[in-house]
């Protein structure tokens, strides 16, 4: 057999300090030195620094509604309090009945029997605890009337990790492309650069209320192929961000059929489907679209949803899940053993996905209190969206489109 190759040895690189450093600014990853995430970026550090100067910063850099006064939902955080608190702590304290309602206590008692003795200090299943799967799937059932598989749902430390997790899976080349919105959330294209692969622009139309035409797409698949570009994916994000439409089914349809002909795996970022502030619009997922369309029926799809966003704001908890719909056994399975490199999400992000997607019942002493809660969270974010769209009309040679 041939002799192995050394490889070359770059020259320590020396710093301000005269250190020497092996692993320096030119011998780190050349795609995480080319990565940029504008959302915690220079701009983040140096707003950073003058807070630190005793300057009153606001920071709109991320969603991050607890940080600017958005309230917890006490449901959320009794279960959550009782699920991480030993048990003769909380559901089995002896004034657990005077300090918790009983719908509180008997979610953390299921929840804690579903984790196990190891409580949420152990590892779970790799792609998340059995139960809060099933309820997952019980939710995308309810809200999209179309069967959904718990085996086929992650949960993942936020939608960020599952995002993560599919580009890396998809991209296995500098000529794999991602086809992704024109304004984007920075996510897709600081990992799309991370991971060695090429961004596909495709524009939105202002004027047609942020949607993508059949033509505009066309156009910038046809551009990435003539530049031999094989494009693996489509990232939609609905409702839009930063644009913040609500796409129409008609509109959905067209992004949804154009990835079903051309073979082009959807990744549909649905995390703000609870913040739709406009009474004539309505939230369609694209996995409603992908069943009840026959030109829909090869798509294969990959939805996101997170506990950040919302009226739940947990973006500290780091809870997300995706579901597969249409996705390659095979490929599934490398999903899942990408999972089990993390041993598991974290466990309290688990549960806070399990309370999103279902809430107190109704009946229960907590319901109308959770239900008051989420009104006046509702109310606050159509007040400040409908406040700052005016802002900005309001500042000479700025146009901004209402926010649905």
């Amino acid at each position: 057999p041939a002799a192995p190759t050394a490889r070359r040895a770059d020259p320590p690189a020396t710093t301000g300090t005269g250190r020497a450093y092996a692993w320096n600014e030119d011998t780190l990853s050349p795609q995480l030195r080319h990565m940029r995430y504008a959302v915690r970026g220079p701009v983040v550090a140096a707003a950073d620094a003058l807070r630190a100067r005793g300057r009153d910063v606001i920071f709109t850099n991320v969603g991050n509604p607890h940080a600017v006064g958005q309230a917890p939902l006490t449901f959320y955080r009794q279960v959550l309090a009782l699920c991480d608190l030993p048990a003769e702590c909380g559901v089995e304290h002896p004034s657990a009945a005077a300090m918790f309602p009983a719908d509180v206590r008997e979610r953390a008692a299921e929840y804690r029997a579903a984790l196990g003795p190891g409580g949420t200090g152990a590892y779970t299943h790799s792609q998340g605890v059995p139960l809060f799967r099933r309820e997952v799937a019980r939710f995308i059932e309810e809200r999209d009337g179309f069967p959904s598989d718990p085996d086929h749902i992650f949960l993942t430390n936020g939608a960020s990790a599952a995002i993560q997790n599919c580009l890396t899976a998809l991209i296995g080349s500098d000529r794999d492309g991602i086809m992704i919105p024109i304004p984007q959330y920075p996510i897709y294209s600081a990992l799309i650069a991370l991971l060695g692969g090429k961004q596909v622009g495709y524009a939105l139309d202002e004027d047609a209320g942020w949607a993508a035409t059949r033509e505009t797409l066309e156009a910038s698949l046809d551009g990435a192929r003539s530049k031999g570009v094989t494009v693996r994916a489509l990232a939609l994000i609905n409702p839009g961000n930063p644009t913040g439409q609500v796409l129409s089914r008609p509109a959905l349809e067209v992004i949804a059929v154009f990835c079903a002909e051309q073979g082009i795996v959807l990744l549909a970022d649905e995390v703000y489907q609870r913040n739709v502030y406009a009474p004539d619009k309505t939230f369609v997922s694209a996995k409603q679209v992908a069943c009840s369309t026959p030109a829909c029926a090869p798509l294969e799809l990959v939805s996101f949803h997170s506990c950040s966003k919302g009226l739940t704001g947990e973006c500290g908890r780091r809870g997300g899940y995706m579901e597969l719909h249409n996705i390659c056994p095979a490929v599934r399975a490398q999903l899942a053993k990408l999972a089990s490199t993390g041993l598991c999400s974290n466990v309290p992000g688990q549960i806070a996905v399990a309370l999103l997607v279902r809430p107190p019942g109704a009946g229960g002493a907590s319901a109308a209190p959770f239900t008051a809660q989420e009104a006046e969270i509702f109310a606050g974010l159509a007040d400040r969206s409908r406040a700052l769209v005016a802002g900005l009309n309001g500042i000479d040679g700025v146009r901004c489109n209402t926010a649905e």
